[in-house]
């Protein structure tokens, strides 16, 4: 019997939050810039957790910059519904993380996102390698992630089928 390999943690769920009514359009319905504004504050938890957000610029002068995102809005999204979102990093190296995002509303799959971040030196001005202790982090989270399924839809750009 072929051995399997170490179990896939799960995705990263830490973002939780009721809609706000100045994200809704006059449909009633969550507007497509909100969906990445919440799309920005699920993955800013998530560098948070790596070590990679606010305070790691104020004490390393280096941040994550986003340099590409692709959404897919599935559903709509009402007043007093609650978005979660369940995100997978789907591949990093030391200067790049490009992570997954399933959005729900009251448990009903709304949205994908999908973004790519680049590491940069804030005081040069151009990308730079993350560093080890960080990085570690990042690797701890590629290895739980890697056995989690892919979306068919990941990395094609709009008007793409899977």
């Amino acid at each position: 019997m072929p051995e399997s390999g170490p179990a896939a943690g799960p995705p990263f769920t830490a973002y939780r939050q009721p809609v706000r009514a100045e994200w809704l359009d006059y449909n009633g319905h969550l507007n497509d810039a909100s969906y990445a504004v919440v799309l920005s504050a699920a993955h800013e938890l998530v560098l948070e957790s790596l070590g990679l957000s606010a305070d790691y610029r104020s004490s390393h002068r280096a941040s994550m910059f986003t340099v590409e995102t692709h959404l897919r809005f599935l559903a709509e999204v009402a007043s007093e519904q609650v978005l979660t979102a369940a995100t997978i990093l789907v591949e990093a190296d030391r200067k790049r993380l490009r992570l997954h995002t399933e959005l729900s509303a009251d448990g009903q799959l709304a949205a994908t996102g999908e973004s790519l971040y680049l590491h940069v030196d804030t005081v040069a001005g151009r990308t730079a390698p993350i560093p080890d202790d960080r990085y570690a982090r990042v690797e701890a989270m590629l290895e739980a992630h890697a056995g989690l399924p892919r979306p068919a839809h990941l990395g094609l750009g709009v008007g793409s089928r899977p």
